[in-house]
């Protein structure tokens, strides 16, 4: 990489010393992220009785992968700058099971008081031409210093698992191999996005009738309802309503 006259090295390591002190704010806001989207988990399941998250995955970019994407983009090699424009410093992707979960998570993210959402594209409603499907936000979060309160961008990307597979592979065609793709592999990638979005309605539906069930056995059992806390059973009576006397 070749960076020419735009900084030399003395410039570029006192600026990667910024970049780590600057970056401790994108550290703490995935773990403060983390922490909510755990905590959403947790909730959920024991209101539903049902996990919508499969997975979470967390990343930062390093100091090196920053600068080298200022580079590409013919950003100014400075923090203000770097902060407004590169906005996946701090990164998480979440799998869910269903494509509904996808939604319901982020409305629960939305609703957060401290959250607020500066970007939303729904590539699941409109795939990219390529196939891919996801919904990507980007969240704005403070986060609270010893001195001060630092305003923090986290991309989030929330998918289900059969688009995370597709994209996985994807990836991996494109940049791993580092090739050019014939045009008929590009032809067979899109048509596997096109079925792996037909499983996903599929299992969806799948989903909603199971839910539907559960909902009558539920109703006809509602005597013997048990809330389960931390592995402690709390029995709730169930009281039948009060008729009129004839």
């Amino acid at each position: 990489m070749n960076f020419e006259h735009s900084i030399d090295m003395k410039e570029l390591k006192a600026l990667k010393v910024e970049l780590t002190r600057f970056m401790m704010a994108y550290k703490f806001a995935l773990d403060e992220m983390n922490t909510k989207i755990n905590i959403l988990k947790e909730e959920f399941n024991y209101i539903h009785d049902y996990n919508p998250i499969e997975h979470v995955k967390s990343r930062l970019k390093s100091p090196e992968s920053i600068l080298k994407k200022v580079y590409r983009k013919g950003y100014d090699f400075s923090l203000p700058v770097i902060k407004e424009k590169i906005r996946d410093i701090a990164g998480i992707r979440i799998t869910c099971s269903f494509i509904s979960d996808i939604y319901k998570l982020s409305k629960m993210l939305d609703n957060q008081k401290d959250i607020r959402v500066v970007d939303y594209k729904d590539y699941i409603k409109n795939p990219k031409p390529n196939g891919y499907q996801s919904l990507h936000l980007i969240l704005e979060i403070p986060i609270f210093m010893s001195d001060r309160v630092e305003t923090t961008n986290v991309e989030v990307q929330i998918r289900t698992i059969a688009m995370d597979f597709w994209a996985s592979l994807e990836h991996k065609i494109y940049y791993k191999y580092n090739q050019e793709i014939p045009g008929h592999m590009i032809d067979e990638l899109k048509e596997a996005a096109t079925m792996a979005a037909e499983l996903d309605r599929k299992m969806e539906r799948l989903h909603k009738d199971i839910i539907e069930i559960k909902h009558a056995n539920q109703e006809e059992d509602g005597e013997n309802m048990v809330l389960t806390i931390e592995k402690d059973n709390i029995h709730i009576p169930f009281f039948e309503p009060l008729r009129p006397k004839k």
